[in-house]
């Protein structure tokens, strides 16, 4: 029969399959229905290279990643060292380090943003014997040193909003973890006592009472201890106790604030405690304490709180005092 068409394209209604059966094709008679790609011995054929791209982009989307910053200028002028390290100004190195990760937002995958450190690069190639001159060796710290690290989940915003906040983590991680080498340095020479657990309960309990003394309202808490290095241990908590007695705080912020103080007093170093409240309808203030001999906490005065303060606790140098603050003597603690 030959074959008619309707002027449109179409099979003329005597030449249409099915016609009588809700407009099903029919199959032919002596053929298999299609069930997708198959070889002339009925087997499937097996997949194309187009298919097999698309399958490995699927699970290319499934697999996590980490990518390491180089977050401050003076670590990406350190990284300029290495002929293999082809960025000329830092500004550019951020603007495609942020593309590179909007691109991988875009393909679905879960990236984690670490920092990059020079000085720790440089060990980890030493140790691991390896050229840091190679792409491939950073690659590998990124992987086994970054990753392991401090990081912070890729979600779309802003490097600018990001790595301060990656490097307020870092930083929080590195004070935690250099506070509890100094609370397992040793027991008491004298008493044998934990020198560590004892300094421990000691702040915990040092912090319950400025908590309770401070009364209701919005409460900031910095804790500064000597260190052996250039600047101070700090710890920050922010805590907020409501009229009916009730306390939020945060927990992790109040284990470093507690680490902190609890190795002032294991070391014996004067470190102190500066408390600013908030109320409503009222002016901020400002309370502070020294750490003394035998894990107590010593009110200041009000100049000394001011001076303490007015003076930037990493650097020593001064700050100028806020509008709207009034500085008052430290509340007694009682023992």
């Amino acid at each position: 029969m030959a074959h008619t068409s309707n002027g449109r394209g179409r099979p003329s209604d005597g030449d249409r399959t099915g016609g009588g059966s809700g407009g099903r094709k029919r199959t032919p008679a002596g053929k298999r229905p299609h069930t997708g790609p198959r070889q002339r011995d009925g087997r499937k054929r097996p997949p194309t290279a187009r298919r097999m791209v698309s399958a490995r982009r699927r699970l290319r989307s499934e697999v996590p990643g980490t990518v390491a910053v180089l977050a401050g200028a003076e670590d990406f002028a350190a990284m300029q060292g290495y002929a293999s390290f082809t960025f000329d100004d830092h500004a550019t190195y951020m603007r495609q380090m942020e593309g590179l990760l909007r691109e991988f937002a875009a393909r679905g995958t879960h990236t984690s943003v670490a920092l990059f450190d020079p000085a720790g690069y440089e060990e980890f190639c030493t140790e691991s014997r390896l050229d840091p001159d190679t792409p491939a060796s950073r690659t590998r710290y990124t992987a086994e040193v970054a990753a392991a690290g401090t990081k912070v989940t890729y979600e779309g915003q802003p490097l600018a909003r990001l790595l301060p906040r990656l490097v307020a983590e870092a930083e929080q991680q590195a004070t935690w973890e250099y506070a509890s080498a100094l609370l397992t340095r040793g027991d008491c020479d004298s008493c044998g006592q934990d020198t560590g657990r004892a300094a421990f309960a000691r702040a915990t309990a040092l912090l319950r009472r400025i908590i309770e003394a401070a009364g209701p309202g919005t409460h900031h808490l910095v804790c500064s201890v000597p260190a052996e290095g250039p600047a101070p241990l700090v710890a920050a908590l922010r805590t907020e106790t409501r009229d009916d007695g009730l306390l939020h705080l945060g927990e992790a912020a109040a284990l470093l604030f507690c680490t902190v103080l609890a190795a002032g007093i294991a070391t014996d170093r004067p470190g102190g405690v500066v408390l600013r409240s908030t109320l409503p309808g009222r002016r901020d203030t400002v309370r502070g304490w020294n750490l003394k001999a035998g894990g107590r906490l010593h009110p200041l005065t009000e100049a000394e709180v001011f001076a303490a303060y007015c003076t930037d606790a990493r650097t020593g140098e001064p700050v100028p005092p806020e509008p709207g603050v009034d500085y008052r003597a430290g509340l007694p603690l009682d023992e």
